[in-house]
């Protein structure tokens, strides 16, 4: 059995003189879920279709399932959800599911039946002898989700799959996500929302610019970035918390959130003495706690504020 799912050495895709990936390199084992992280525009979506071979690297090298050359013979031991949905609207549901099995390789009748079983799974089963184009955005995207996994993949590859999903379909999915992962497949999903990488994944990869700025596990990652961040919050007073975490003989940085907020101490600072600044101030403190510091708060320390609110590059690589 191959040790590692996919392999990237030093891998490098332009587009009209702009570089979207830049020397890549990454190891994703086998099992788990990985995450692919960084701001819009960052090489993420680049990154997917040349481990899919949909776009060859200008340079470096992609192998899949411990070592063999990426191409797209592969493709029925691979399940893709791509950020861009892409169904056909005036096709059944059924139908819609029965054909992706299919083109997987799967025989009619078990792709028939699958798709009724992962239609019941995801609560839409009523829908599956409806158009494609009269389901809500939020189902369509349940459809394609279901449509990467039908064949029952080796690995699933999600670019940002829980864009634009309420609460609860977003649960159902990542309930699906971390089952597989617990039965030994691998899921490598795209996001730039580190709340949900900070809760499902066990390695990460962060990229900025096409770049890789940060790679590894993130329970070392975390660890690795010290033990100088409190997390707090307080019940009135917001001016007056502001005042403080912006003191930058205490504070370092924050991620202030108004009524909570993550702070990293000041080199030479210590916790008590922001407690009691915050105590003098009056601000109503129910938690302040020292922490490991979130996802979020790592991000943006690598990647930057600017370059986490940057508006995306990354079309030229639809073209």
């Amino acid at each position: 059995m191959y040790q590692n799912a996919i392999e990237l050495d030093g891998i490098s895709k332009r587009f009209a003189g702009h570089t979207a990936v830049r020397k890549l390199s990454l190891t994703v084992p086998r099992g788990g879920i990985y995450g692919l992280l960084g701001p819009n525009g960052a090489g993420k979506s680049t990154t997917i279709r040349m481990i899919l071979s949909i776009i060859l690297p200008d340079e470096g090298r992609v192998t899949l399932f411990g070592g063999e050359p990426a191409s797209r013979g592969l493709s029925e031991r691979i399940g893709y959800l791509p950020e861009e949905r892409g169904l056909y609207p005036r096709m059944l549901v059924a139908e819609q599911l029965t054909f992706l099995g299919e083109a997987k390789g799967l025989p009619r009748k078990r792709a028939r039946a699958l798709s009724a079983q992962w239609l019941a799974r995801l609560g839409i089963a009523d829908w599956g002898n409806k158009k494609v184009q009269d389901l809500s955005k939020g189902m369509q995207q349940k459809v394609q989700f279901i449509g990467s996994l039908l064949h029952e993949p080796e690995l699933v590859l999600l670019d940002e799959p829980f864009s634009g999903l309420d609460p609860v379909n977003s649960q159902v999915m990542r309930d699906v996500v971390v089952e597989i992962a617990r039965a030994g497949r691998t899921v490598l999903f795209s996001t730039h929302i580190m709340e949900q990488a900070e809760k499902m994944c066990d390695r990460i990869a962060i990229i900025a610019r096409g770049e890789k700025v940060v790679d590894g596990r993130l329970a070392d990652i975390r660890s690795e970035a010290g033990g100088r961040h409190v997390a707090l919050s307080f019940h009135r007073n917001q001016e007056g918390a502001a005042r403080v975490l912006a003191d930058r003989a205490l504070v370092h940085r924050v991620d202030d959130y108004g009524a909570s907020a993550e702070a990293e101490l000041a080199e030479g600072a210590a916790s008590d003495e922001l407690l009691r600044a915050l105590v003098n101030a009056d601000v109503g403190i129910s938690r302040f706690e020292v922490v490991e510091p979130s996802l979020q708060s790592i991000f943006i320390a690598k990647v930057g504020a600017d370059a986490a609110s940057a508006p995306a590059t990354e079309d030229m690589a639809h073209a």
